[in-house]
């Protein structure tokens, strides 16, 4: 029975993992920290911290598969540098005969103009955080890994356009509209699990992002009628955006090629059939 580590088993990472475990496979995740609620999954979460070499090594075992989708949660350039890059070494270092995916971004695309970007376009990162990430995309690819550019994720229980939106700091911006473009956990952890089952994907980019990019406007405006609230004030967006000021459309064909297909092609019906759904279960 082949063996996988999910090292960073939160929001993505226990999706990854249950699927993982659906498919036969034996799981082991990895955390940071552990939550109580942790503790009635179906396979054992240890405490690791994937920055410190030695903690890795102390906790070294023989697997087939490694995930490194550990997140550092909002954080600056430090904790990139910690998370991303010092994890992704200390991975290869101690796990070089696994097969190693690293989540990264689609952050790490700069353009601004509205463009369609594939994996073949230029990279140019122009906050260090992206830097960092090429960085150890560069490490992972090396190592003979597959490097999974991400969407912004969301889910069931999150969502930051719609947290903008409920919270009052949603606004649109004609002057600075920009595409958007997400990727449903559900979906991120099905081309997680078909890129370490593909030999084809050794040393390849992959853009993992839903179907349809979406202007920000639309998205608000989709959430205001579906929702009967009154559309966000006009204005211009202050806020940092963490994906850096980038406008561009992000294409996933490479990774369709490969036989994948979204459960969620689109920001509505991920709204739709996933994130509103459980609010509604909630009774939010």
């Amino acid at each position: 029975m082949p063996r996988v580590l999910i090292a960073g088993c939160g929001y993505l990472g226990q999706a990854v993992a249950d699927l993982f475990l659906s498919q036969g496979w034996q799981v082991e995740g990895w955390t940071k920290s552990q939550l109580p609620e942790r503790q009635s999954v179906p396979f054992p979460i240890r405490v690791v911290d994937i920055s410190s070499h030695k903690d890795v090594l102390a906790h070294k075992s023989d697997f087939d598969a490694v995930v490194h989708c550990a997140s550092t949660r909002g954080g600056g350039s430090d904790s990139y540098r910690h998370v991303y890059l010092d994890g992704a070494r200390n991975l290869i270092e101690c796990f070089g005969n696994s097969r190693i995916l690293f989540t990264s971004s689609t952050s790490v695309y700069a353009q601004t103009n509205g463009e369609w970007v594939s994996e073949a376009s230029l990279t140019e990162p122009r906050h260090e955080t992206g830097g960092i990430l090429r960085e150890a995309e560069e490490a992972v690819l090396a190592a003979r890994g597959v490097i999974a550019r991400l969407g912004g994720i969301y889910g069931p229980g999150r969502s930051a356009l719609l947290n903008n939106f409920l919270e009052g700091r949603a606004v649109l911006d004609s002057e600075n509209d920009r595409f958007v473009n997400q990727i449903h956990r559900d979906d991120a952890a099905t081309a997680s699990f078909l890129l370490l089952d593909s030999a084809a994907s050794a040393r390849q980019i992959y853009n993992v992002v839903d179907n349809e990019p979406i202007l920000q406007s639309e998205c608000y405006r989709w959430l205001a009628a579906k929702l009967s609230w009154p559309l966000p004030p006009l204005g211009k967006a202050t806020s940092e955006r963490k994906r850096g000021q980038s406008n561009k459309r992000v294409s996933n064909n490479k990774v369709r090629a490969l036989g994948w297909a979204p459960r969620y092609p689109n920001f509505a019906e991920g709204m739709q059939k996933s994130v509103l759904l459980s609010l509604d279960r909630e009774g939010v």
